[in-house]
């Protein structure tokens, strides 16, 4: 069964190590390489640009250094096709290429200016998440004491990307901004990577009345494989991820549910689930517990739906 993953940080891998080859079929050190995409069945995996905490001073350089990675390590073989469109994504599905598309966790470097996001987006970025967990010029994230929402620049930024056709991701905001996000988007946004708090209660992780509003406008709900965010005091287990995707549906959103792993993003991994070329152990385990109409929707489907519906048809 094909997969959309929704989020992964290899980026971030070859970035800090530039000798890793994305196509070496024993590149441990990668959890997403192409040869663990091909065993998992992954047809169209997201690469975020993630600028680790440790630069205290991001710049529009550092996301062209990993904008220019991602064409050097990942596009750089014809069994590769970037997915900026529907075009892209139509031949993805129906062809022999694996797909991959653009993503930026963290808008710090952006800085407001308008110029710096239509560049992203030519460069073939396609969706945002506006912080990461603290707060930056356009939003405080979850962990960000304050807990505020989006500024006025920022609020600025949201129309900005929906008149771009930039596509938004609530993973890491505070409760305040992701209603902000809300009541300000003209179009549906995803959570990319973030399970149901009433799970597990890990901050990241959505509440009800998150959940209920990214079903009610047919955004995304990437249920994620990070341990902490699935089963807290206990070892994380498939049969975990498993209560996130019940405790979603029971809400009315298995028509919105989809998985972004985190990936490549993470230094603990659920059993079974250490890397792409093990999400088959994930799509048997949801087979044993829902129809197969279903876990296809939640694999693929989900993400292929809304992204044929909101990316540009050329």
């Amino acid at each position: 069964m094909y997969v959309i993953d929704g989020h992964c940080d290899a980026l971030l891998k070859m970035v800090e190590n530039p000798a890793i080859d994305f196509f070496d079929p024993h590149a441990s050190a990668l959890d997403v390489s192409y040869a663990k995409m091909a065993q998992g069945g992954v047809k169209l995996q997201f690469f975020a640009i993630y600028l680790p905490e440790r630069i205290t001073q991001p710049q529009f350089d550092h996301y062209l250094e990993y904008i220019n990675i991602f064409y050097q390590k990942v596009m750089c073989d014809p069994r590769m096709r970037q997915v900026k469109n529907r075009a892209d994504l139509e031949a993805v599905l129906t062809g022999n290429q694996t797909g991959a598309m653009l993503t930026l966790e963290g808008a710090d470097a952006l800085q407001g200016n308008p110029l710096y996001l239509r560049t992203l987006y030519h460069l073939g970025v396609r969706m945002i998440g506006t912080t990461w967990n603290y707060g930056n010029w356009a939003a405080d994230g979850v962990l960000e004491p304050r807990q505020g929402g989006f500024t006025r620049r920022g609020k600025t930024f949201i129309k900005d990307c929906n008149d771009l056709g930039m596509l938004l991701d609530a993973s890491h905001l505070s409760e305040a901004a992701f209603w902000d996000l809300a009541a300000a988007s003209a179009k549906p946004f995803v959570a990319t990577h973030s399970n149901a708090r009433a799970v597990c209660g890990h901050p990241r992780n959505l509440n009800n009345g998150q959940i209920r509003e990214i079903v009610r406008q047919d955004g995304r709900i990437g249920v994620t494989f990070v341990p902490w965010f699935v089963q807290q005091g206990c070892q994380a287990s498939i049969d975990g991820v498993l209560q996130h995707v019940e405790h979603i549906c029971s809400l009315g959103g298995g028509g919105q549910l989809v998985f972004g792993s985190d990936f490549d993003g993470i230094d603990q991994w659920i059993p079974g689930l250490e890397h792409a070329g093990k999400i088959p152990c994930l799509t048997e385990a949801l087979l044993r517990r829902f129809p197969e109409e279903l876990v296809k929707g939640f694999m693929y489907r989900n993400w292929f739906t809304f992204l044929h519906r909101h990316l540009p048809i050329h």
